[in-house]
C-alpha cells in the first residue's frame, strides 16, 4: 500500500489494545503497520507482559511502540484447557489495567483501536471521549451472522442451551448477507459444543455500534454482499483494509521469529519442482488428537506428494519418523507461512481455515484442503470451497466428530495436487482469480487502500470534533 496521507496531522496518537491471542495480535499489528507508514502517526501497542515476552523482539516500525499490562489472565500456554475461565478473565480482569496505563501514557490520545470483543475497551474510549475503532478479525460473513444471532434462535424456535444436533442439515435462508447456510456450517458457538464458551461473543458483536467504525480485516471484493448488508445495518462506517497478514515484509530479506532453522525447510522448498509441495498447519491453539495426527503423517506419506508440515509441540516421533521416510516430506516445528505459502514449490495448502490462514492462502493464489475445528473456521471452510471454489472439503460434513482416516486424507491431496486433472486446474485458475483480485485491493487506487486512507481521516475528524 502507498503511506497515508497524514501529513497535516501532526503527532496523531493511537492506542492499540488487540485481544490477548495470536488471531487477534496479529492483524492489529499488520494494521498498525499499514497506519505507520506516515511517521507523523505513533502508535502505542497494548499487550499482556506475557505477550510482549513473546513479540517484543520482533522487528516493528520505529513509531511503533510496545507497552504491557499486568498478567491478569491465564496464561496462552495453558488458555486451551479451560476455555471459559480464559474469556471471563479478558472480559473482567483487564479493563483496570488498562485504563490506568493510559494515564500514564506521555502523549495525549488521539483515538484507540481495539478488538471487538474488548467492548470494555469502547467503554473507557467513549468515556474518555476518545474516538474508538472497533477491529473485526474474523469474516463479514461470520459477523453478519453473530450479529443476527437472535433472528436465527428465533427461525430455528431455540433458546440459549438447546441441542442442534438433530437439524445441522436444516437450511437457513434468511441470514441478511448470507445467501444459504446450513446449521452445521455456523460458527461454533451455535452448536452444542460451542454452548460451553461464554455469551460474551455474541454481545460484543451486537455492541459493536458504541464504537465509532467498524474495521474488517478482509478486502471488499472478497465479501462484497456482507459488507454491504453490513453497511446498510449498522449505524457506523465500516472500512474493509485487508487482508491484515505481513505481505508488506515479504520484501525483507531477515525473516521475523529468528533463525529457527529456517535455512533448512527453505532450502528443502527450493530442491523441490515448481507447486509439488503440500503445505500442511493446522493451526496453533486448538488441539488435534493424537490418533488424528497419526493418520494425517501416514495419509500424507500414502499420497506421495512432498509435504511440508508444520506441528507444533511435542512431534519429535513425527519429525523423526518424516526423516527415516525419505525426501518425500519434512515435518518443522516453525515457519515463516506467509512466505511459504508463496515460494513457487508450494501448489497446495491443507489448513484448519482460520481467518489469517485463510487470508494468506488466498494472496498466496494457492487453492487449499480444508479441516475446520471449531469457531468460524468452520464458516470459513464453506466459503473456501462453496463460495470462492478454491478448495476442497476434507472432513465428512455428517461425520465432523469422526477421525479421517489416511487413505480419504491421501485421496484428497491427489485431487488437489493432480496437475493434469480438471478438478485441480479448475481450483487453481480460481485461486489465482482471486490472488489477482486481493492484489488490486492492495495496489494504489484499490479497495482496502482507500478503505485505510478513510478511515484515518474519519478517526481525526473524530478527535477534532
Amino acid at each position: 500500500m502507498d503511506p497515508i496521507d497524514v501529513a497535516t496531522i501532526p503527532n496523531c496518537h493511537v492506542v492499540a489494545m488487540p485481544s490477548p491471542g495470536r488471531g487477534h495480535i496479529n492483524p492489529m499489528m499488520n494494521v498498525c503497520k499499514l497506519l505507520s507508514s506516515n511517521q507523523d502517526l505513533i502508535i502505542t501497542f497494548v499487550v499482556t507482559e506475557e505477550w510482549l515476552g513473546f513479540i517484543g523482539s520482533a522487528p516493528r516500525p520505529s513509531n511503533i511502540r510496545l507497552r504491557s499490562i499486568p498478567n491478569v489472565i491465564p496464561s496462552e500456554l495453558i488458555r486451551g484447557a479451560d476455555m471459559v475461565s480464559f474469556f471471563e478473565a479478558v472480559y473482567t480482569k483487564m479493563a483496570d489495567p488498562f485504563d490506568q496505563l493510559l494515564d500514564q501514557l506521555d502523549q495525549p490520545i488521539s483515538w484507540i483501536i481495539t478488538s471487538t470483543y474488548l467492548t470494555w475497551a469502547v467503554e473507557i474510549g467513549n468515556r474518555r471521549n476518545i474516538p474508538v475503532a472497533s477491529l473485526w478479525t474474523m469474516s463479514a460473513a461470520v459477523f453478519s451472522i453473530l450479529y443476527h444471532n437472535d433472528l436465527i434462535m428465533s427461525n430455528l424456535h431455540l433458546t440459549a442451551g438447546d441441542d442442534l444436533s438433530e437439524r445441522r442439515g436444516e437450511l437457513l435462508d434468511y441470514i441478511p448477507g448470507i445467501n444459504s447456510i446450513k446449521v452445521r456450517e455456523l460458527p461454533t458457538l451455535f452448536l452444542p459444543k460451542g454452548a460451553k464458551s461464554p455469551g460474551r461473543g455474541l454481545g460484543a458483536v451486537q455492541c459493536v455500534s458504541k464504537a465509532q467504525c467498524l474495521v474488517l480485516t478482509s478486502f471488499y471484493e472478497l465479501d462484497t454482499h456482507a459488507t454491504d448488508t453490513l453497511r446498510a445495518i449498522l449505524p457506523i462506517p465500516i472500512y474493509p483494509v485487508g487482508p491484515t497478514i505481513p505481505y508488506m515484509s515479504l520484501q525483507e530479506k531477515s525473516l521475523d521469529g529468528g533463525d529457527r532453522g529456517h535455512v533448512d525447510y527453505f532450502n528443502w522448498l527450493d530442491s523441490r519442482p515448481k507447486g509439488s509441495v503440500l503445505y500442511v498447519s493446522l493451526g496453533s491453539f486448538l488441539p488435534i488428537s493424537g490418533p488424528q495426527m497419526d493418520e494425517f503423517f501416514s495419509g500424507l506419506n500414502l499420497s506421495g506428494v512432498h509435504f511440508l508440515w508444520v506441528v507444533r509441540g511435542d512431534a519429535g516421533h513425527l519429525r523423526e519418523a518424516t526423516k527415516i521416510n525419505g525426501e518425500i516430506g519434512l515435518v518443522v516445528q516453525w515457519c515463516d507461512q506467509l512466505r511459504v505459502l508463496c515460494h513457487p514449490s508450494i501448489g497446495g495448502f491443507l489448513t484448519h481455515c482460520g481467518w489469517n490462514s485463510t487470508m494468506e492462502g488466498v494472496f498466496a493464489g494457492v487453492p487449499m484442503i480444508t479441516f475446520p475445528l471449531l469457531f468460524d473456521q468452520i464458516t470459513n471452510a464453506k466459503w473456501i470451497v462453496e463460495h470462492w471454489k478454491v478448495g476442497i472439503r476434507l472432513k465428512n460434513e455428517n461425520e465432523e466428530e469422526n477421525i479421517v482416516k489416511s487413505d480419504e486424507i491421501a485421496r484428497a491431496v491427489h485431487r488437489l495436487m493432480d496437475f493434469d486433472g480438471d478438478e485441480s486446474k479448475e481450483l487453481r485458475r480460481r485461486a489465482r482469480e482471486l490472488q489477482e483480485s486481493c492484489k488490486r485491493a492492495i495496489s494504489p487506487g484499490g479497495s482496502s487502500v482507500a478503505s485505510l486512507d478513510a478511515l484515518v481521516r474519519h478517526v481525526v475528524r473524530g478527535r477534532n470534533n
